[in-house]
């Protein structure tokens, strides 16, 4: 395993995050009881590097908890890396978010990332009666920035998506912040067509986000790209991901889903 392979393994901690939360839109809100996400819902992702399995992605909706006395929807990511990749680069990554119950922005977002010998631990605070965001590192508050209206951190955007009706064709955008900067993550939903991902077939809808906000490797590839297959039910639940590097390409699958039901077929005949 050359080095440049083992620089890819350690962008597999924040990967499967960063391909979702690019698809945003900026449709109204939907009503809270129609919400396609609850708590108890549990996502489960193998990430392959080609053919090779490298980690495990795992997103979740915990039960609703409360920040500054507002109800919010509290979700979480985990990834890590397995046995082999291990060996070379470990990974240990957690993602917190909280956003208001009626999915309008963020309120609290935080990362613990472990990535080889690498530790950092952030943490943004929206304050949205200032419009603003405080970054705070190791305890030291940063540069506080404005926030453009609806802003969510990246894990809330994914699941801000998922209230969304998606149309072959069309471009979907949003307001994104990491407390750092601001951004709009634009994507693309090219078509709509049946995918197979482990032995279950789902319609689906193929998103195209623009990388040009993506930094890492994908801004090190002139001609990266990444696809992103979501069930064409109300759930819009991600199934498939994929993106082409100057390393190789790169692959997660969702292998388990706990909390929801998700509509397949085993075969391809209707």
């Amino acid at each position: 395993m050359n080095t440049e392979h083992i620089e890819l393994y350690k962008k597999i901690g924040v990967g499967l995050v960063a391909w979702m939360v690019i698809i945003c839109s900026a449709h109204a809100p939907v009503r809270a009881e129609d919400h396609p996400f609850k708590p108890g819902e549990r996502l489960t992702y193998v990430l392959k590097w080609g053919v090779i399995p490298a980690g495990e992605g795992m997103l979740e909706v915990y039960p609703m908890a409360e920040v500054d006395g507002e109800p919010a929807y509290h979700f979480v990511m985990r990834a890590k890396s397995n046995a082999f990749v291990d060996v070379f680069y470990k990974v240990r990554d957690r993602m917190d978010a909280y956003a208001d119950a009626a999915m309008v922005h963020s309120l609290f977002f935080k990362k613990k990332q472990r990535e080889g010998g690498y530790k950092r631990d952030v943490e943004v605070n929206f304050d949205w009666d200032r419009n603003q965001a405080q970054y705070e590192r190791k305890g030291k508050e940063k540069e506080i920035i404005d926030l453009m209206p609806g802003s969510f951190d990246p894990l809330s955007a994914f699941y801000f998506t998922r209230l969304m009706e998606m149309v072959p064709g069309s471009d979907i955008s949003r307001p994104i912040t990491d407390g750092r900067k601001n951004v709009v993550g634009v994507a693309h939903v090219v078509r709509r067509e049946t995918i197979k991902v482990a032995d279950r077939y789902y319609d689906t809808f193929l998103i195209v986000p623009d990388l040009k906000h993506i930094g890492g490797v994908f801004k090190e590839s002139k001609d990266a790209t990444i696809q992103v297959w979501v069930t064409a039910d109300h759930r819009r639940i991600p199934v498939k991901l994929k993106s082409k590097v100057v390393v190789g390409s790169f692959v997660g699958e969702l292998v388990n889903a706990k909390g929801i039901n998700i509509e397949h077929r085993t075969s391809n005949i209707e």
